[in-house]
């Protein structure tokens, strides 16, 4: 028994693709801004938020391959079509985070044992500036965040970067007032630090959808449990439950009914019910008869 598969609809695309198109173009101008007045002011604040904003700029376009190949059609190799390329991407676009980090880190440190002059008034307009820019990018996001871990990557990042976008402007403030040239490098510390603690979250979430581990939303015994009290079924067994993508779900069982077999409208209903319960949209159910000893204790 097959569920029946939902494709997002062709405006739904649309608007993902252009909410990735728009968000690719608006960092990627403001990547060659900040990183050009990071060097010319000597901030590495400015320098350090220019590549982490580089970094998701590649996350953004990784995620939006993935987004268009995730809508392919199967195929006789690919049965399952690209829906799985999601899930590279979201490891992808958190592996990339972790280098730029490493980077940054690198030279932030270097810059706090030689620090260097910096000039806080081009700091603070710069960063003002990404403040707008990655608020803006983040509300193109905002709608699809609950249902794909590339749009809440994307999501996250745009927020994360317009906030410690204001924590460069409060640096360059503090420059300005007490000419103390450590603040900025520490500064780019901090930011490393906040990035690095957001971006282990994205890292956990992704590996467990490469590892095909239940979705964090479903309750794999609440399911079970819900297969169980199906009328006339006495045993589950050979359960499994594991991410298409970052967006669908799919799932197998074996459900024992020693009554005999169930009918075309049964196998139907039940796929609905595992789709608005769970949000399981594609479910193979096998019914056998027999009782089936061995497997009877798993609706005891």
């Amino acid at each position: 028994m097959g569920g029946t598969h939902h494709d997002h609809s062709v405006n739904h695309t649309a608007a993902r693709g252009t909410a990735f198109a728009v968000g690719v173009g608006l960092n990627t101008a403001f990547v060659l801004v900040e990183a050009g007045f990071g060097l010319w002011s000597g901030s590495m604040a400015l320098v350090a938020d220019a590549g982490h904003n580089l970094s998701d700029v590649l996350g953004l376009l990784i995620a939006w391959g993935a987004s268009v190949m995730s809508a392919r059609p199967a195929s006789g190799r690919f049965t399952y079509g690209f829906k799985a390329s999601s899930i590279l991407a979201s490891l992808a676009n958190a592996g990339l985070l972790f280098v730029a980090l490493g980077a940054i880190l690198v030279e932030s440190i270097n810059r706090l044992i030689h620090p260097a002059p910096v000039a806080g008034w081009t700091m603070m307009a710069v960063a003002a500036v990404g403040i707008a820019v990655n608020a803006a990018t983040a509300l193109l996001f905002a709608r699809g965040r609950h249902n794909d871990l590339n749009v809440r990557a994307a999501f996250a990042h745009m927020v994360g970067d317009a906030v410690v976008s204001l924590g460069v402007v409060i640096a360059g403030g503090l420059v300005l007032t007490t000419g103390e040239r450590w603040i900025d490098p520490l500064t780019s510390l901090i930011i490393v630090a906040v990035i690095g603690w957001g971006t282990w979250d994205l890292v956990k979430d992704s590996v467990k959808m490469g590892l095909l581990a239940v979705p964090e939303s479903i309750d794999e015994t609440a399911v079970r449990q819900f297969l169980c009290a199906l009328p006339g079924v006495e045993a589950v067994h050979d359960l499994h439950i594991w991410p298409m993508s970052t967006t669908e779900t799919a799932l197998t069982a074996h459900l024992v009914v020693p009554a005999g077999e169930r009918s075309d409208d049964f196998l139907h209903d039940l796929a609905h019910e595992l789709e608005h319960r769970f949000g399981i949209g594609h479910a193979t159910v096998q019914v056998e008869r027999g009782t089936h000893a061995e497997h009877c204790a798993d609706c005891a």
